[in-house]
């Protein structure tokens, strides 16, 4: 039998609606506007921060100058990657700021140039995955499918993505968008340039080495881990409990991969629209009406890992190699 990671009928109460959720388990429009609000303020401080703590390890392995510190910042940029690629997630959905020009420009160049996200490239391909989530038209549907994988298989794709083939995708892509004079490709260029020079500036182009570096590798590590954990072997369907993964948070798994609630993913499906401060709201919404029930969660992110990559009972063939983004899309 082939074996899935789709939660059985039996497992997905049939409760809906209630007077809170409608039928597709969104909240009514009462609850809906009270969801939706977008505290910019607290936004902005939350992006001062995030660029904070990127440009302030790099910054500060440049000041210690020592081994262990520009070490510290290689690991602690893959962290930093992860927040400002996150963030500029949520800039893509017009979720950071309620004024849209001040909403992309922060998306576009404090958040998704630095970290090499085509912002416009992947709000297009990303609304398209919202769309018709696995559906035909899923611009991720290679890098979703198949799942669960042997363990040899799943360890070849991330061995791919720590030693930088699936970044050397992306940037391949950057450089016949560069080449095709396109216009975001240059804008993406002309930061890391800026990145680059100042690096030089201060004396340490190791700096440039360190953020790209860690982009290449240990980012592309926990974009994975963290994509196959939102929809790896789910199916398409209008019940979003058989399209996203529902995996328990915890303050280790948010602090070092999924950071601003993205790990309640599928309350974000659910609604689109809810900022990420207000996820754990509309995801116990949907736990206390009964349609989100205990029996789908996975208890950790660990225990998901393992469940994906135990695919020696399967038939079908297993996933083809996918790098594990499409934040670098210039068609």
């Amino acid at each position: 039998m082939t074996v899935t990671m789709v939660p059985p009928p039996e497992a997905l109460p049939d409760v809906l609606p209630t007077e809170r959720l409608n039928q597709r388990a969104m909240p009514v429009r009462a609850l809906r506007g009270e969801l939706r609000r977008i505290p910019a303020w607290r936004n902005a401080l939350t992006v001062i921060m995030a660029l904070a703590q990127t440009f302030g390890v790099v910054i500060a392995a440049v000041v210690v100058d020592t081994w262990w510190a520009w070490l510290a910042a290689f690991v602690l940029m893959g962290r930093g990657h992860c927040l400002l690629n996150i963030l500029g997630h949520e800039a893509a959905h017009r979720l950071l700021f309620p004024q849209r020009r001040l909403n992309d420009f922060v998306g576009r160049w404090l958040l998704g140039y630095p970290s090499l996200q085509a912002f416009n490239g992947y709000r297009r391909v990303h609304f398209a995955h919202h769309r018709d989530e696995l559906g035909p038209d899923e611009p991720d549907r290679s890098l979703y499918a198949g799942y669960p994988i042997p363990v040899d298989s799943w360890r070849r794709k991330l061995r791919r993505d720590l030693f930088g083939q699936s970044a050397y995708k992306n940037l391949r892509s950057l450089y016949f968008g560069v080449r095709k004079l396109n216009r975001e490709a240059l804008q993406v260029l002309a930061v890391q340039v800026v990145l680059l020079g100042a690096s030089i500036a201060a004396g340490e182009p190791l700096a440039y080495v360190v953020w790209l570096g860690a982009w290449c590798t240990l980012w592309k590590v926990s974009n994975r881990l963290r994509a196959i954990a939102e929809h790896g072997g789910m199916e398409r369907s209008k019940d979003r409990r058989r399209t996203t993964h529902v995996i328990r948070q915890t303050r280790l798994a948010r602090f070092a991969m999924v950071p601003y609630h993205t790990g309640w993913h599928l309350a974000h499906h659910v609604d689109m629209g809810v900022p990420w401060r207000n996820l754990p709201r509309l995801h116990h919404e949907l736990v206390t009406s009964g349609w989100l029930v205990p029996d789908i969660e996975y208890p950790s992110y660990r225990s998901f890992w393992k469940a994906c990559s135990n695919g020696s009972a399967r038939t079908t063939a297993a996933a083809p190699h996918s790098a594990a983004s499409s934040f670098l899309d210039f068609s």
